[in-house]
């Protein structure tokens, strides 16, 4: 065992228990912090101890955050390099090949792939970083030298968008770690559809993998049909749709670069005549377009997360409650209604209960037809709910 590692150990009344059966996380109110461990820096390697001082496991630390420790290792493990990250990312990499004939997904998902706080997506020949905890921010090097061993990509960039670093107190700094940037968006094909994915100047990494089999569910739905797609993004419902054979949709974004991209995937699709977009607030546009009189076969919303947090939960359930209100209006009789939530503090009863909610208030009758969720290269740590945090709910009004 290393014996050069600094100690963290668990108050007594904390649960060791859960930590030797597999949960992730230690909370700061768990730990016994003395002025010792409060200077530790974050990103700090250190070894965690049960309250008598029995070994419990490899931890990267952050005494700046509410997580105080995310588990990395058993307790005898020495601290993380090049190798350490291969023998993580090697079984990633396995189980998305299996799943996908192209190097397009989700290449690791955090805490399910055993690397806590990192998300990776691949995008061809380049791979996109969010190191969204402090000991992956330390470790950079490292993590980028066997990404690139492992999967052989050209370009790793580094994305520090998002709410998860500035809660690590991690900055906001872009950066391009090995290789070059692409000088273009990179064409992404799913589900039949080709995506535009801006790597530099988009949203998180460039494109939402997590909603695939949800895209794939809707167009089902889709063929010969009029779509509306709200807070589309670059285009995810709207050119999936399209690919299937739906005869118009229209995207709706409050970004016209997200526009702009989804405009590009549809001619790159073959799909362009048949594709149309308008700019503006979510909420307004719908509004508008029921003063219209306009009704679509199929409409999805999959608006950002409106229940980031628990102290965000009953205001991000009221903004669920008014996108279902607002959207069930525009359905034609007998359509379709996708609404989604990418909210990990809004579980999937609450969420259903606002969704079901506003479709009644909007005096429509509903049935839940299907209930979707991320796809498999988003996998769930069993013992981290805030890891299934995406839902897809399709009722025919």
């Amino acid at each position: 065992m290393s014996t050069d590692l600094p100690v963290i150990r668990l108050k007594p009344k904390a649960n060791a228990r859960a930590i030797r059966h597999g949960a992730p996380w230690v909370y700061d109110n768990e730990v016994v912090t003395d002025r010792r461990t409060k200077a530790l820096a974050p990103g700090t390697v250190a070894l965690l101890e049960d309250a008598e001082r029995a070994p419990l496991a490899l931890v990267g630390v952050n005494p700046h955050s509410r997580i105080f420790a995310r588990v990395l290792d058993r307790a005898g493990a020495g601290a993380p390099d090049t190798a350490w990250f291969a023998e993580r990312i090697r079984p990633a990499l396995a189980m998305r090949e299996t799943l996908f004939d192209a190097p397009f997904y989700r290449l690791v998902h955090a805490e399910a792939d055993g690397l806590p706080g990192v998300v990776i997506d691949r995008f061809g020949d380049t791979c996109v970083v969010q190191p969204n905890a402090a000991w992956a921010e330390a470790l950079l090097e490292p993590l980028t030298a066997a990404l690139v061993e492992v999967t052989g990509c050209t370009a790793v960039l580094k994305s520090a968008s998002g709410r998860a670093r500035g809660l690590e107190g991690l900055d906001d700094v872009d950066a391009v770690l090995a290789g070059a940037a692409p000088a273009a968006p990179v064409p992404v094909p799913m589900n039949g559809a080709t995506y535009m994915a801006d790597l530099t100047g988009g949203q998180k990494t460039g494109l939402f993998y997590d909603q695939r089999p949800n895209h794939a569910f809707a167009q089902r739905l889709a063929r010969g049909a009029r779509v509306l797609d709200v807070f589309s993004h670059v285009g995810g419902f709207g050119l999936a749709a399209l690919a299937a054979g739906a005869d118009h949709a229209l995207c709706v974004d409050g970004s016209q670069p997200a526009l702009d991209l989804a405009a590009q995937g549809a001619e790159a699709g073959g799909v362009a005549a048949r594709f149309s977009a308008r700019k503006g607030d979510a909420f307004d546009v719908m509004t508008a377009l029921a003063e219209e009189g306009a009704r679509f076969d199929v409409v999805v919303c999959d608006p950002p997360a409106f229940a980031p947090s628990k102290q965000a939960l009953e205001a991000g359930l009221r903004a669920y409650e008014r996108v279902a209100r607002l959207a069930a209006g525009l359905v034609a009789e007998g359509g379709y209604l996708g609404l989604c939530s990418c909210s990990h503090a809004a579980d999937l009863a609450k969420f259903r209960q606002a969704s079901t909610r506003g479709i009644g208030r909007a005096g429509r009758r509903a049935a839940l037809i299907h209930t979707g969720f991320a796809g498999a290269d988003h996998p769930m740590h069993p013992q981290l709910a805030e890891s299934g945090y995406l839902k897809a709910l399709f009722y025919r009004l």
